[in-house]
């Protein structure tokens, strides 16, 4: 987008107690570790930086492939990849990208991934490689001065869709068969007319995101009313729901989906200004997204990142510039448990969560 916590004494346990011990036991689940006799007791499991040596670099983009591989993407052309959790990390920034902004990075191992630098015009570029960095291959320039590329995203390592913002009043759809290394535009004859200022927010790679097969949710915000908009059939044909996130300014909108099957779905976001207040942060749908409903008690402010947490039917992790919150009711309810600045936040089958954001952070969620 070119914008850019005294009960009565009744006999029963005080809802907020409840929900503090839900999201207790959700983290230590996550990072949970076999017992041993007399050992000593788990510390509660935290966000622990590592050092990446980018001080100056803010990190948009990010891809968790387990607990020891990931990829970071951010300002200054710069792409990261660690394969040993984080204790050293390899620049392995395309030559010639310096003054590129990536704001995606979608990985499938720890040699093959697609970066997506965004911006109006030959701005917006898809690079990909397939050795770890070591060569990068650009597989899309931009060369419509209408378009604004956003977020990508992958159903499978060969099927893939990006999205711009809209071009001649609808959202403009890039789709790769191949893995990244060409791309075609899709027609436009099944996405629904935007609305007026309506755009995407290329803040952490998760405005665009799939599940399975086919399914794929598209996030917007900068209009009247901010929308997610759902294909069944890879980016072809879309249906777009109204949410109850804050609309009405380009600043303000739905700026992160993650859903762990084909129904369940949270969607975060609010206003990205710092002095401006998000009161309804996070929704949640259980229909795939033809119906959103606002957390009883959302995050405290603005998210723009979002991930459920690995085996988990109700817990997931939102993060923003003030703080990471946790949910262990599905989306229902949201406790902050960290307070640090993140812009994004993936995890992996393996029990890795990772977290990227401003003056070089990186995360990983440890004992």
């Amino acid at each position: 987008m070119r914008r850019l916590g005294s009960t009565r004494r009744t006999g029963r346990t005080p809802r907020r107690a409840t929900a503090a011990a839900a999201c207790a036991a959700a983290l230590a689940a996550l990072t949970a570790v076999p017992a041993q006799a007399h050992g000593p007791e788990p510390r509660v499991p935290h966000w622990e930086l590592k050092d990446t040596g980018t001080p100056d670099v803010r990190f948009r983009g990010l891809a968790a492939v387990s607990r020891n591989t990931a990829w970071a993407a951010g300002t200054g052309g710069t792409v990261l990849r660690t394969t040993d959790g984080g204790a050293t990390w390899r620049n392995v920034s395309p030559p010639g990208a310096a003054d590129l902004q990536f704001r995606d990075v979608e990985a499938f191992d720890a040699r093959r991934a697609v970066v997506l630098a965004i911006g109006e015009g030959e701005a917006s570029r898809v690079y990909r490689t397939d050795d770890g960095g070591a060569t990068w291959t650009e597989s899309f320039r931009n060369t419509d001065p209408k378009a604004f590329y956003d977020c990508l995203a992958f159903f499978d390592p060969r099927h893939g869709l990006a999205m711009s913002d809209p071009v001649d009043g609808r959202f403009r759809i890039l789709s790769t068969g191949d893995g990244g290394r060409t791309w075609k535009v899709l027609p436009d004859a099944g996405m629904p007319a935007a609305q007026e200022g309506e755009a995407g927010f290329a803040a952490s790679g998760q405005c665009l995101v799939t599940f399975g097969p086919k399914d794929v949710w598209l996030a917007t915000g900068g209009a009247a009313r901010a929308r997610v908009l759902h294909s069944a059939d890879r980016g072809h044909t879309w249906t777009a729901t109204d949410t109850a996130l804050p609309a009405g300014d380009p600043a303000r909108g739905v700026f992160a989906l993650a859903f762990r099957d084909r129904r369940h779905g949270l969607a975060v976001g609010g206003d990205f200004r710092p002095d401006q207040p998000s009161p309804q942060a996070a929704e949640r749908t259980p229909d795939g997204g033809r119906t959103w409903r606002p957390a009883t008690t959302p995050p405290p402010a603005y998210r723009s990142g979002v991930a459920w947490l690995p085996h988990s039917r109700t817990a997931a992790l939102a993060v923003g510039p003030t703080g990471t919150d946790l949910t262990a009711d599905g989306g229902r309810t949201w406790r902050t448990v960290d307070t640090g600045s993140y812009d994004t936040v993936d995890c992996t089958p393996d029990r890795g969560c990772w977290a990227a954001g401003e003056k070089g952070r990186v995360a990983r969620l440890e004992h």
